[in-house]
């Protein structure tokens, strides 16, 4: 018997339908047969245990140098006196004085910087009360910092002080969130002196 293109073309299609049918289920633990598993059955790793596919036998590896999180921007002053004053000029506050914002913002200074700076920003937070620090810790109600433009004052909360004493913050606080702690630094602490 001779078989022709079309009788052909439909006993392979009802074969692999016939295939299809017979392998799955609608038990969702239990898939039906697998043919080529080759990626159906990997092996799932703790991220504190062992895994023999690095060199290092560790599941927990440092990300490649230079790698960003999606979305991330990376930063691109350096923290050095030249790239605070750089940032103040170029860097614009998104953020207005709308009160909202300006809530926010206070909820994440008190959270943030109160600790060190102090509720009203006078620079006698509990750290310095307390004798933790050796150092004075700046006013943000002085001139010295109201003066200052904004982004000068991102660029602190982002980096942290060229003269090293406060940290980076960059990592607790979103961009948007450091803009505003800048917003209610200018208006909030200023009309609670």
């Amino acid at each position: 018997m001779k078989l022709n293109v079309k009788t052909y073309f439909k006993i392979t299609i009802s074969l692999l339908i016939f295939i299809e049918i017979a392998c799955s289920r609608d038990d969702r633990n239990n898939h039906g047969y697998t043919y080529f598993n080759d990626m159906a059955q990997s092996v799932a790793y703790e991220y504190y245990s062992e895994n023999p596919n690095y060199k290092n036998g560790k599941n927990e590896n440092p990300t490649v140098k230079g790698t960003i999180s999606r979305n991330a921007v990376p930063y691109s002053y350096p923290n050095t006196l030249k790239g605070q004053k750089l940032a103040g000029k170029e860097l614009i506050n998104p953020v207005n004085d709308d009160t909202a914002d300006v809530n926010i913002g206070k909820s994440k200074f008190k959270i943030y910087c109160a600790i060190c700076h102090g509720e009203k920003g006078n620079g006698k937070g509990f750290l310095v009360t307390n004798k933790k620090f050796k150092k004075e810790v700046t006013s943000l109600v002085s001139d010295f910092v109201q003066k200052k433009p904004d982004g000068e004052l991102f660029h602190t909360i982002t980096v942290g002080s060229v003269s090293g004493f406060m940290g980076s913050h960059s990592w607790q606080l979103k961009p948007i969130d450091r803009w505003r702690i800048v917003r209610y630094i200018k208006t909030g602490l200023k009309n609670e002196k």
